[in-house]
Order: structure tokens, then C-alpha cells, then sequence
């Protein structure tokens, strides 16, 4: 009988182990696809930021440099 216990008791935690293990993998890798996930889109985010600042600048740029005014010409 004691036997046996130990036999079935090998088995269950060896079962174990093995779920454990090959469920560790499975989220190891689905975590590694986030983070690749997660940085691609904070790149695409800093890309699109730089060019927002980009234009901010120069919109900036374009408001404080005084324009010329054209004169508008009669027509009579």
C-alpha cells in the first residue's frame, strides 16, 4: 500500500511539473510578445510626437516672424 501512495503520489507531482512547466513556456512566450507589442507601439508614439513637435516649432516659428502686409490695390 505505501507503495502504491508513493507511486501514484511520483506521478501526480511529476504530472505537475510538467503542466507547470509547459504552462510557464506558453506565458514566457506570450510575454515576450507583449513587450515587442508594447515597444513597437511606444516607438510609433515618441515618431509621431517628434514630428507633432516638429510642426508645433515651426508653426511657432511662423507666428512670431512678422508678416509683410500686401497693399490692396483700388479698383475704380
Amino acid at each position: 500500500m505505501a507503495l502504491t501512495n508513493f507511486i501514484l503520489t511520483v506521478a501526480g507531482v511529476t504530472a505537475a511539473v510538467l503542466l507547470f512547466r509547459s504552462d510557464v513556456k506558453q506565458s514566457a512566450a506570450v510575454f515576450r510578445r507583449n513587450v515587442r507589442q508594447i515597444r513597437h507601439w511606444l516607438e510609433e508614439e515618441s515618431a509621431s510626437a517628434a514630428k507633432n513637435g516638429e510642426r508645433t516649432a515651426a508653426k511657432e516659428l511662423e507666428s512670431k516672424v512678422p508678416k509683410k502686409e500686401i497693399p490692396k490695390e483700388d479698383k475704380n
